[in-house]
């Protein structure tokens, strides 16, 4: 299932190793399905490919599907922030710029690091692989 390359005990250093890997990436995301909160993962993944977007087209479209997708109220995928920051990302998607979600995507990895991080590492799915190792 593992690529010789995937570092299974690295994933278990910090978040920031889990995410630096698409195969952690993808047994982080079966984890939080698991928990019903997938949705921090893929808003989070989708922030980083938007930051990569550098025609002001192409961000604007990017943006206002991300705000349909997790931001705004009664999304399919709503992220767990605050109305303040909703609220700033709401005024800013009709003009996005490169740190239009930047408030957001800190609070959901903090959310992801203090609290689904921590549950993954002790997750069966987690000990199960690095048992493989």
């Amino acid at each position: 299932m593992l690529a010789p390359d995937d570092d299974v005990v690295a994933w278990g250093l910090s978040l920031d190793h889990l995410l630096e890997c698409k195969t952690g990436q993808l047994v982080f995301e079966d984890f939080l399905r698991t928990e019903y909160s997938e949705e921090n993962l893929l808003f989070w993944l989708a922030c980083e490919d938007y930051k990569k977007i550098t025609r002001e087209k192409d961000m604007t479209v990017a943006a206002k599907r991300i705000y349909k997708e997790f931001v705004q109220v009664d999304a399919p995928r709503q992220i767990n922030i605050d109305c303040v920051v909703r609220e700033e990302i709401s005024e800013n998607i009709s003009g996005p710029g490169p740190n239009c979600f930047d408030g957001a995507q800190r609070l959901i990895y903090g959310l992801m690091e203090n609290d689904c991080y921590p549950r993954f590492l002790k997750s069966e799915i987690y000990q199960a692989l690095l048992e493989q190792q």
